[in-house]
């Protein structure tokens, strides 16, 4: 579960969708949003089953305020179908995370257009799709958070991730077009930008590093930690407790914003 830092009770009665919520920087996020009280719907590409729902809610208390749906984000009738399975579950939608991502490189000739593709559709296309889903119950309450969970991909360049890149581009912009559309409907829209975190993407990443120069696990960790100012790489618990203070009512003047989690890295 998160620490016992996270405020408690804050979001009680609130629901919320995370994607992508089941590992890393989604899991602490479902940990942080379930001890400040809200149900929380999560989805991924596969279900997750009783024993995992589980383990994710550290408690059979907090195991009755969660929900499980499948579907890829890319995938408009999957993504209508899960958040009515969400609906049905626990009502309408008070916060939505959009946290389902993905990362893989290549030199800007060697990125063919089925990569290009693959990256805006599940970083990009999916929290517009996801976004669309959740608003009509944002708006019919006249209150809501979103929150898209970008990348300092989002702010800066980098080199060989160009598709990567170009799609977080265009989460900010998301982001900031529809906090503008929303901004009298009671729906705060805001983007949280990690640096390299701790988490399965990174793992990845590490992977392919060694794989292509033949550096230790070790060194290409800290060679993706050295672009952060503290020279460490940041905790998914980091980023979940950016989340969780954008979802509270004292944030609600705080919309179209691009919060930077990286040390420093993006300022």
């Amino acid at each position: 579960m998160a620490s016992n830092t996270t405020a408690t009770n804050t979001l009680q009665g609130q629901h919320a969708l995370v994607t992508g919520g089941g590992r890393g920087i989604g899991r602490a996020v479902t940990e942080h949003l379930l001890q400040a009280g809200a149900k929380v719907t999560v989805l991924g590409r596969k279900l997750l089953d009783e024993a995992a729902l589980l383990a994710l809610a550290g408690s059979p208390e907090a195991a009755q305020r969660l929900h499980a749906v499948a579907a890829d984000v890319a995938d408009e009738a999957a993504v209508a179908a899960a958040f009515a399975s969400a609906r049905q579950r626990f009502g309408g939608l008070d916060i939505l995370v959009n946290n389902a991502g993905q990362a893989l490189s290549a030199p800007v000739l060697k990125t063919d257009y089925a990569l290009w593709q693959q990256m805006l559709a599940v970083n990009l296309s999916g929290a517009w799709l996801c976004s669309q889903q959740a608003l009509p119950d944002m708006l019919e309450k006249k209150a809501g958070r979103i929150i898209n969970v970008a990348s300092t991909a989002a702010l800066r360049g980098y080199a060989y991730v160009s598709a990567y890149c170009a799609a977080k581009h265009g989460v900010l912009g998301l982001t900031r077009a529809l906090a503008l559309e929303l901004a009298t409907k009671g729906i705060t829209v805001n983007a949280v930008c990690p640096g390299y975190t701790e988490t399965d993407l990174l793992a990845d990443s590490v992977a392919n590093i060694v794989a292509k120069t033949g550096r230790s696990p070790e060194q290409a960790r800290a060679d993706l930690a050295a672009g952060n100012p503290q020279k460490r790489l940041i905790q998914p618990a980091e980023v979940a407790s950016a989340v969780l203070w954008l979802c509270q009512p004292s944030a609600g003047s705080v919309t179209g914003q691009a919060l930077s989690v990286s040390g420093g890295e993006v300022m």
